[in-house]
Parts: C-alpha cells; sequence; structure tokens
C-alpha cells in the first residue's frame, strides 16, 4: 500500500493530479507498482512525499489504521486504487477445478479480493474530498466463465456489482467509482506461471497483435482517477485487446492448425 502527495502528472496546467493525495494497494509488484508510478510520477521531483505502509486489506482494524496514518500524514484522500488480490500460489494457486476446490481458498480469495476492496470503501468514502475517485481492479473472469479458477472469477464477478453501490452511495458527492477489468497483462509473474505454450493460446485468443502491459493499465487507472473521467462513475472498463470482442476458441483452434482467424 502506498500513498503520496501531491501527484504530478503529464496532463493541464499545474499536473492532472496536482495537490490531491492517492493510496494504491497492491502496489509491490506488477499492475499496482505501475498504477503507483504513473499516479506519483514526477512526485518527488515535484517536492511531494511518498509513504510505505504494510497492510493486510482483510483485516479491518489495519485498513482502519493505515487510512488514519495517511489522513495524518496529508491530512486529505481524494484517490483510492484497490488493486490488492490473491494471487500467491498458496490461493490462487490451488483455485484449479471447482470439483476439488477446498473451502479456505474459497474464503481467502473473498477475504482479499472482495472483503479488502469493501472496507477500503467503508473506511475511505466517509473521510475522501468531495470529487474524489475509486478505481478497483477486476478482471475479465469477472464476466466469464472457465474450469478452473472459479473463486477468483467469482470474486471479480461480485466485485463489478459492488462498484456499482459505491457509485450510487457517493455519487451525491462528487465521487466517483470505476473499475478495470483487465485480460493478460504482461507481468513477471505472468509469463513465470504461465509459460510459452499457455502464452501463445492469450495470443491467439487477442484481436490486437500485442498484449497489455501494466503500463497500459496505469494509463487507464490514472485516467478514470482524473478529472477527465468526470462523467464516467459505476463503469467496469474492460482492458484487454480484443478477448471478449469476439468467440476466442476459434482464434485458438486456427491457431493450431496454422492458419489466420
Amino acid at each position: 500500500m502506498t500513498a503520496g502527495r501531491p501527484l504530478d502528472g503529464p496532463r493541464g496546467p499545474g499536473g492532472r493530479f496536482d495537490g490531491r493525495v492517492a493510496l494504491v494497494t497492491g502496489a509491490g509488484s506488477g499492475i499496482g507498482a505501475a498504477c503507483a508510478a504513473r499516479l506519483a510520477a514526477a512526485i518527488r521531483s515535484g517536492g511531494g512525499t511518498a509513504t510505505a505502509l504494510t497492510c493486510d486489506v482483510s483485516d479491518e482494524e489495519q485498513v482502519a489504521a493505515a487510512l488514519a496514518e495517511l489522513l495524518a500524514s496529508y491530512g486529505r484522500l481524494d484517490v483510492v486504487h484497490s488493486n490488492a488480490a490473491a494471487l500467491g500460489r498458496d490461493v490462487y494457486g490451488r483455485d484449479q477445478h471447482l470439483e476439488t476446490l477446498d473451502a479456505d481458498v474459497w474464503d481467502r480469495t473473498m477475504a482479499v479480493n472482495l472483503r479488502g476492496p469493501m472496507l477500503l470503501v467503508k473506511h475511505a468514502g466517509p473521510r475522501m474530498a468531495d470529487g474524489g475517485a475509486f478505481v478497483l481492479t477486476s478482471s475479465v473472469s469477472g464476466l466469464t466463465g472457465d474450469l478452473d479458477h472459479a473463486a477468483y472469477g467469482t470474486s471479480k464477478a461480485a466485485l463489478n456489482g459492488f462498484v456499482r453501490y459505491v457509485a450510487t452511495t457517493y455519487g451525491p458527492r462528487g465521487i466517483r467509482c470505476n473499475a478495470v477489468a483487465p485480460a493478460l497483462v504482461l507481468t513477471d509473474a505472468a509469463r513465470l506461471a504461465l509459460g510459452p505454450d499457455r502464452m501463445a493460446d492469450k495470443a491467439a485468443e487477442r484481436l490486437l497483435p500485442w498484449a497489455c502491459t501494466p503500463g497500459d493499465v496505469a494509463d487507464l487507472v490514472a485516467f478514470l482517477a482524473s478529472d477527465e473521467a468526470r462523467c464516467v462513475t459505476g463503469q467496469t472498463v474492460v482492458i484487454d485487446c480484443g478477448t471478449l470482442a469476439h468467440r476466442p476458441e476459434h482464434a485458438v483452434h486456427q491457431w493450431r492448425l496454422g492458419g489466420a482467424p
């Protein structure tokens, strides 16, 4: 979890997030690290500061304490990007076939992926500056079905619904809430976990000849967190290079035959 102020972005006079405070969870690597860097671009050169906070987002006392520390340090909160997810081998790695899914894997997935964002909103919403923004990381797994990762996909599907409740609750204060739903993102962890064969299958599913990078997702998060998206709320925005725009099994079949889809 990282927080910083002021946020200096590349657009608009004085910076896209000039004078604002942002909180990013799950910022240690991958998408979260890219989003934290993107939101806080040139933060130190602009005279601001950044703070790293250790917090289990599924633990309400820890979430409340982290937010209290942030507010004590910076005095305000404008943006919350909830990105933390249970993606370790002990949870996501065991979230395989539904018939053999352990209940503890299901419970831990829901605790981090769904309870965590709820706790952040619960404790940050009343303290957030009017006109602020929540951006939650969802997944295309919350919009489709699959043969494995039922706990993960279900947690993201529920998160997409939660977005609309947050947007409805805080809309009168000008506070927006949206989610980003990536497909495969080319993180080091993804490359290692999938291996060459599955990476090739993922490539065949896409309409575009490239995959999303953490920086691509960070650009979308920054847009949704900024005033440029002031009329966008209650939405789950897919960023998937066209993966869900067609029937990917057809593309995979054609790829295996060696022909163009």
